[in-house]
């Protein structure tokens, strides 16, 4: 992988994590584009390019965080803990999918022209769901609710499916249950920090001590140059900043709709030309 190639691959991840299209599907299908072998080096990349877009929305919602976690070192039953509360509930069934079905999803694209399709598909799908944002009316409640909280996570342990969109399944799962959407990106972006560095931690491990399967299994049997892995990661970071600050303005405006329109052209064009 060159270093321009790792500068585009990161900035199609760094946008493509926040805005409603799925940054899986478009890493995907930019390597397909630049012509990148998807297994020279992909879980490296990979790995990077998600630490870069968790650390920039730490770095967005640096405040929000800093609210929490205040609250949370005081000991008692407050708003902050509650909000906390609901992140953990929502990680329970993006965890249960890692633990036990990781290798089967992992199993089930493995083949180049099946992950194509999957992509194709999962994109069609997302353009399903943000459409169907159109009809948003939002309840009464200030907060979300555990009930709610768990609920989206199960549309975020869905969209391990590349061409699944993270931040569009959520966020509509989120408006369609009738949340406000002026609490509901923030949330979504919040909820997926811990799931990412736990998955990017655990991959981690094993390029400290990998063996030879599981390199050759994982498409990491050509490591990246650092000046590409330093490319990337700021590309990734830089551009996650910028996608994270207008995705929040956009669900405020609740305006997804147009998105979907975007994933259904793309979906039908993956389908076409994969």
């Amino acid at each position: 992988m060159s270093d321009i190639q790792a500068f585009l691959l990161g900035l199609i991840q760094g946008l493509t994590e926040y805005l409603p299209v799925s940054s899986s599907g478009h890493l995907e299908i930019g390597k397909m584009l630049l012509g990148i072998d998807p297994e020279a080096g992909g879980l490296q990349f990979d790995i990077i390019v998600h630490i870069a877009t968790v650390l920039a929305t730490i770095a967005i919602l640096f405040k929000e965080i800093s609210w929490i976690l205040k609250g949370m070192f005081k000991f008692e039953w407050n708003s902050e803990t509650k909000y906390a509360l609901n992140i953990i509930i929502s990680m329970i069934p993006v965890g249960i999918v890692g633990l036990y079905f990781k290798d089967s999803i992992e199993a089930l694209y493995a083949n180049e022209h099946v992950r194509t399709m999957v992509v194709g598909v999962c994109l069609l799908i997302t353009a399903v769901l943000l459409t169907l944002t159109h009809f948003y009316k939002a309840n009464e409640k200030e907060n979300i609710s555990p009930l709610h909280s768990f609920i989206i996570g199960i549309a975020q342990a869905v969209a391990v499916l590349p061409g699944l969109s993270r931040s569009g399944s959520t966020i509509a799962t989120g408006l369609l249950l009738g949340n406000k959407k002026e609490k509901l990106a923030q949330f979504s972006f919040l909820m997926v920090i811990p799931p990412i560095l736990g998955e990017a931690l655990l991959d981690f491990r094993h390029f400290l001590s990998p063996s030879t399967e599981y390199l050759a299994e994982h498409g990491a049997s050509a490591p990246l140059s650092v000046s590409a892995m330093t490319i990337g990661f700021l590309a990734a970071f830089v551009s996650g900043c910028f996608a994270c600050k207008w995705m929040i303005s956009i669900v405020k405006k609740c305006k997804l709709i147009y998105f979907g329109i975007y994933c259904a052209i793309a979906g039908i064009l993956v389908l076409i030309l994969g």
